[in-house]
């Protein structure tokens, strides 16, 4: 996919996720809930994971859809 991860933050991984029984995804970054993707955004988002190659990679996906991530501003 040709992401990179330039300030290499993602080597651990800091995000994870989770469906519910309704399809409602929860992306946790350190533990703490970021966002909620549901319906169509929901779908996109596990066909994107899946369709990662690595888990780098799903870190990636997950930093990119909640968006603050990607602009450098995150605390450490």
């Amino acid at each position: 996919m040709g992401r990179i991860d330039k300030r290499n933050r993602l080597g651990e991984p800091p995000f994870q996720y989770s469906v519910t029984k309704s399809g409602v995804v929860c992306i946790d970054y350190e533990n703490r809930q970021v966002k909620v993707l549901k319906g169509k955004d929901a779908d996109r988002f596990l066909e994107k994971v899946k369709t990662a190659e690595s888990e780098k990679e799903r870190q990636l996906v997950m930093a990119k859809i909640t968006g603050n991530f990607k602009r450098g501003t995150e605390r450490l």
